[in-house]
């Protein structure tokens, strides 16, 4: 596969509607980590979202983040168990990153704006990573941002470690 080169063009900005295809097409090139989703529950999440920031060149979606704070009406069980154990945080509930821009930095980009507003707020900062099935890549990119394993939910036919980074 040829590398793709990043131009200048690229820059961040907040998520829309308008971009919920591009979304759902990225996130659907992300499973099973990323956890399946209609459009309708992108434009859903886009409306409780603290934080939904996307990577662009020339107006195409690389990646997004999509986090959510603590107490809002969202039934994950991921979700659910940062609001069991923990009052405080900023909770990814996705990111990802299109199979083209893959290994490019691109998630590197977008996680640190969730950094920063982690810090600018004193808030850690709460993820999951797939166990079973695995994402070992996932948990490689959670470490060097420096998350640590605070639990493991086993639900259905998954598991998930559960990552928290600290303020």
């Amino acid at each position: 596969m040829s590398e793709v080169i990043i131009e200048s063009t690229m820059d961040l900005r907040e998520l829309r509607s308008e971009d919920i295809s591009e979304i759902w097409e990225i996130n659907e090139q992300g499973l099973p980590g990323t956890g399946k989703v209609s459009h309708e529950e992108i434009e859903a999440l886009l409306d409780i979202s603290e934080i939904a920031i996307g990577v662009f060149d020339s107006n195409k979606l690389l990646g997004f983040v999509i986090c959510l704070l603590p107490g809002t009406n969202y039934a994950s069980l991921n979700y659910s168990w940062f609001n069991k154990k923990y009052d405080e945080f900023i909770y990814v509930d996705r990111i990802a990153v299109s199979q083209t821009y893959r290994d490019q930095n691109i998630g590197s980009i977008i996680y640190q704006k969730v950094v920063d507003y982690s810090k600018e707020n004193n808030v850690p900062i709460a993820a999951e990573v797939s166990l079973n099935p695995p994402n070992p890549g996932s948990m490689r990119f959670h470490y060097r941002f420096g998350f640590t394993e605070v639990g493991i939910l086993e639900h259905e036919s998954k598991s998930v470690t559960m990552m928290l980074r600290p303020r």
